[in-house]
């Protein structure tokens, strides 16, 4: 007999709650080295914020990855909020390297009934943020992750700019959409 918990996907997450997620571009290509393409990420979370479909707590985009602390607060139609999220700057990864750049498009190309390319690796990661503790290691690994040896991206982490870093640590941002994640605890 199966457990409910170890049937679900490792991308699974309940409305309501708050979770750390992580979404990884496919083959870890570099497609958020560029500036425009983290924008639709952004433009994206601020979009999903602003319908309250979630409230972003924090996020950073990478060169290859994103993580994002946010709490679902309902189903996109008949699409999870996560689901709707990855879709769409989807979409728009495809449009935009088709006008800029065709021959790096072919590199997200797949061979599948239902879709022509695929830009996120599949089942995205889901940690569950059930108490403070878990969610500031969390929060704080979030923003040390442009300092990584390997990245090197900015000195400090209020210093990289696509990043809720500066939020926290400075109490300005440039991204109205975020929500304060020390006052859920």
């Amino acid at each position: 007999m199966s457990d409910i918990f170890t049937d679900r996907r490792k991308s699974y997450m309940d409305i309501g709650e708050i979770f750390f997620f992580t979404a990884t571009i496919n083959s870890w290509m570099h497609l958020l080295a560029a500036n425009n393409y983290k924008q639709v990420v952004v433009d994206s979370l601020e979009n999903l914020k602003s319908r309250s479909l979630a409230d972003i707590f924090a996020f950073v985009i990478m060169p290859n990855h994103i993580h994002v602390i946010w709490r679902t607060l309902s189903l996109n139609g008949k699409e999870t909020v996560q689901g709707s999220f990855l879709k769409y700057t989807a979409h728009c990864f495809r449009r935009m390297l088709m006008n800029d750049d065709p021959a790096e498009l072919r590199k997200y190309s797949v061979v599948a009934k239902n879709k022509q390319f695929e830009f996120w690796q599949r089942d995205s990661l889901a940690i569950h943020l059930y108490s403070k503790e878990v969610a500031l290691q969390k929060l704080d690994y979030l923003h040390r992750n442009p300092l990584a040896e390997h990245w090197q991206l900015a000195k400090e982490p209020s210093d990289y700019y696509w990043s809720s870093a500066s939020f926290y640590d400075q109490g300005v941002s440039p991204f109205g959409f975020l929500s304060d994640l020390r006052n859920e605890f």
